[in-house]
């Protein structure tokens, strides 16, 4: 016998508020949340700077948290396959506990490819106003295959990986990223600087 599976807006299931909320948290962390959402082509340096950028502000005192693609599929994620509806899962898995995780009044690091910008936008969409920083880290396609970290590129142009971003598959570039990093031939600490003034005239961070 199949027993039925209650969807998430049943009307028994409230949201309960409790007296220690996200102005409570930022308050106590003298910080402003929010999630920067590290977006590209495999290879781009999406993780790379991501940890750069929080290595530097944790050592200014800020309470941080990185999400990267990989790590999550150790186990929030290792369900998942890589066919577009597990992807878009994966995305929707992680927006979630981004969001949760700049409730507790963290600056949170996700570094995804995150392919499709309805995908990101639904991201956005779970955050409050200007919570949610994209920063699209703008490598040539040609410069991510160079680098070819985990081997991936050589094995999608062998054909021995199907639907590879950048290679037989689409990457959406963002049309109006709050950070655009030019990250071809550019130092990570050059690009952890323009990170950050980013974060300053934005005032999240001093």
């Amino acid at each position: 016998m199949t027993t039925a599976v209650q969807s998430h807006d049943d009307e028994n299931v409230v949201w309960h508020s409790h007296q220690i909320d996200k102005a409570f948290r930022a308050e106590q962390k003298k910080q402003k949340p929010c999630v920067l959402w590290f977006t590209g082509l495999s290879g781009a340096g999406k993780s790379t700077v991501a940890g750069a950028l929080e290595t530097r502000l944790s050592a200014l005192g800020y309470h941080t948290y990185l999400l990267d693609g990989d790590n999550v599929r150790h186990g929030l994620c290792k369900d998942l396959g890589f066919s577009a509806e597990d992807r878009r899962e994966n995305i929707r898995r992680i927006g979630e506990v981004a969001k949760l995780m700049a409730d507790a009044g963290l600056i949170v690091f996700s570094a995804f490819i995150s392919p499709h910008r309805q995908e990101r936008q639904l991201v956005r969409d779970m955050l409050a106003e200007g919570e949610f920083l994209e920063v699209f880290v703008d490598t040539p396609l040609e410069e991510c295959e160079k680098r070819d970290p985990k081997g991936l590129y050589k094995k999608a142009r062998a054909g021995q990986i199907k639907h590879f971003t950048g290679i037989d598959a689409e990457y959406e570039q963002p049309e109006a990223a709050e950070i655009h990093l030019q990250a071809g031939n550019v130092s990570v600490d050059a690009l952890v600087d323009q990170c950050l003034a980013s974060l300053k005239q934005r005032s999240i961070v001093e």
